[in-house]
């Protein structure tokens, strides 16, 4: 059912509000009337979504029409609903007074049928196109706002499969396995889920971004990558670039994960006491995502066996660790994972 347009009168004398409405039931409004500024004020406070135009006289007793014309105005339900003054006078002081306070037009009594039914017919039209504009607009920032997410949310899943993909390839070139980066991921997570300076943001880009900290490796010679037993110091040099290797592969991507896993890659062999590399950065000088992955990497690295090494006792390696806080670690992230201990070692052997 199409709902009329419903009008608000507001005049002090009765037949000023008979005489209009009569006219304009011609256009077949609806109709809502007050006798004084006061009683206007709690019609519109009760329903102000009802009105379409409000027909306003301005001498009145009590509360004229100047000053209910500013309240109306000034309330954030009401101020867009359209006012025509409704007055005898026809001197510029009081058409200009009305105009100041916020009516749309004026129309002089008596009224003139033709003229009052062109004035509130453009003016309910106008009001209507700004309604419908608004309603659009509205729309426009809605649809806007969620294409936004969704283009993000399409980037951040191409971002993860480029990493799977890249780590995939780096698991085929050495000893390290799937599962090691899956336990790093999440081992890097939990570190960053109890640290008081990490959102839930960072616990998610850590997680997707943890897997590339070696993928510097992938330019590492395989006679090196894979060699059975101990480096030699020249072997050593040469792994060793695999940190600034990775960030210059990553380095240039504006995408929040490859630019996390940028920082990771280059800063997750640094050291709290500056003597770590490719850098040698000191303590909050390396990315808390740098110092999140160095532990993280260590600890299972330790508690798993490689090519060249068997794995070691749960006890040693957490020895090894508490010894190294404030020297190889951050202290903080040491005492998360001691306090947490039950938690890691979840993780690595569950």
């Amino acid at each position: 059912m199409i709902k009329n347009d419903r009008i608000l009168i507001v005049d002090d004398v009765v037949d000023n509000i008979r005489i209009a409405m009569n006219i304009l039931k011609e256009d077949n409004y609806d109709f809502s009337f007050a006798n004084s500024g006061t009683e206007a004020l709690e019609l519109l406070r009760d329903e102000p979504e009802q009105f379409q135009l409000i027909l306003l006289d301005i001498m009145m007793p009590g509360i004229d029409g100047f000053e209910t014309c500013q309240k109306i105005k000034a309330n954030s339900h009401t101020k867009d609903i359209p006012i025509i003054f409704l007055t005898a006078k026809t001197d510029v002081d009081s058409i200009s007074k009305g105009f100041i306070n916020g009516a749309v037009d004026y129309i002089t009594k008596p009224f003139y049928a033709n003229e009052l039914l062109a004035r509130v017919k453009t003016h309910i039209e106008l009001y209507q196109a700004k309604e419908l504009l608004k309603y659009h607009n509205i729309l426009l920032k809605t649809k806007a706002k969620y294409e936004k997410l969704r283009l993000l949310t399409e980037l951040e899943d191409n971002q993860k499969e480029m990493i799977y993909i890249l780590t995939e390839l780096m698991e085929s070139t050495s000893d390290e396995t799937g599962k090691h980066i899956k336990r790093v991921s999440e081992i890097a997570a939990l570190l960053a889920k109890y640290h008081k300076s990490m959102t839930d943001d960072d616990i998610e880009i850590l997680y997707h971004a943890a897997p590339m900290h070696d993928i510097g490796k992938l330019t590492v010679p395989a006679e090196i990558l894979n060699k059975p037993g101990r480096y030699s110091e020249e072997d050593f040099e040469i792994m060793k670039k695999h940190a600034g290797n990775g960030f210059e592969l990553l380095r240039y991507s504006d995408r929040k994960l490859i630019k996390a896993a940028a920082i990771i890659a280059h800063e997750h062999h640094e050291k709290w006491n500056g003597k770590g590399y490719p850098r040698g950065l000191k303590g909050e000088d390396i990315h808390i995502y740098g110092r999140i992955i160095a532990l993280a990497d260590v600890f299972d690295a330790l508690t798993h066996s490689r090519r060249y090494k068997q794995a070691w006792l749960m006890d040693d390696v957490v020895q090894y660790i508490k010894e190294r806080r404030g020297a190889q670690f951050d202290p903080d992230l040491v005492d998360i994972f001691i306090e947490h201990l039950d938690e890691f070692i979840t993780i690595v052997n569950p």
